[in-house]
């Protein structure tokens, strides 16, 4: 099974628990994009691992052509719920079926770190650019700059010894990677900045629900049963229990645009 057909699979386990609780506590990250882009009914975007479209959403809104794709055809239902008469594709990041210089932007975020080659990935977002066009990337920062990777490391301790170089959500966190990814393609990195995230669940249920959306919880259910997993990631959450049913997670992504 390739990584598309196997990241497609996981990440349409609970594309509902993904769209209603986690998706949107990155709507820091999507605003501050938007900001940056200032997109106009003249550009053109793809939203290359567009999820469950809610970034899409907030792009289409600004007038800007969105073409949104993704492996998981769960999230996809979503994405088009949102978005009606939209284009929203089931497609793989490292073979895009678009023609050369076809986009004015390509906007990933945590979606790169899960392709089978993200390199290969980024290589084929720029060919799809146009001259002087922008490339967008939102990854997780440092795992130990987030609340939430210990509620994934709890999950991933239900998993066998990933192999190296296995996709994962910090996989181009590390200090000075993804500079170096952009280099190597030849491209200009015209900004770099953080945005904090952070998630407020009004309930352990609803932060149960948020971290069972995601594709490390799906892959962990093939290892032990969905009452474990669950339990694994209420007990994790119990360290950032605030009171009565308030549960906070402090986080921060990072923001690339580079320029082709």
């Amino acid at each position: 099974m390739s990584t598309k057909q196997t990241q497609g699979k996981l990440w349409s386990t609970a594309p509902n628990h993904w769209s209603t609780h986690f998706e949107p506590f990155f709507l820091p990250l999507y605003k501050k994009t938007l900001e940056r882009l200032n997109l106009t009914e003249e550009d053109s975007l793809l939203d290359a691992g567009c999820g469950s479209g809610m970034f899409s959403h907030m792009a289409i809104r600004t007038g800007a052509h969105v073409i949104g794709i993704d492996a998981a055809p769960g999230l996809l239902n979503v994405a088009r719920e949102r978005n009606p008469g939209h284009n929203f594709l089931e497609e793989d990041l490292i073979a895009l079926p678009f023609s050369n210089a076809s986009f004015d932007y390509v906007a990933g975020f945590n979606s790169f770190q899960y392709a089978g080659d993200f390199t290969a990935a980024l290589s084929e977002a720029k060919r799809v650019l146009k001259e002087k066009g922008r490339l967008v990337i939102g990854i997780w920062d440092k795992a130990e700059a987030s609340d939430a990777s210990n509620i994934l490391k709890s999950i991933g301790m239900l998993l066998p010894p990933p192999p190296p170089g296995t996709p994962g959500p910090f996989a181009l966190s590390e200090d000075g990677k993804m500079e170096k990814i952009i280099d190597s393609l030849g491209m200009q990195l015209v900004y770099k900045g953080k945005s904090s995230c952070p998630f407020l669940y009004y309930s352990l249920n609803d932060g149960v629900k948020s971290f069972m959306g995601t594709g490390p919880a799906a892959a962990a259910m093939n290892y032990a049963s969905k009452k474990h997993v669950e339990q694994t990631i209420a007990d994790a959450l119990q360290p950032f229990h605030l009171t009565e049913d308030f549960y906070h997670l402090q986080n921060s992504f990072l923001l690339f645009i580079a320029e082709k």
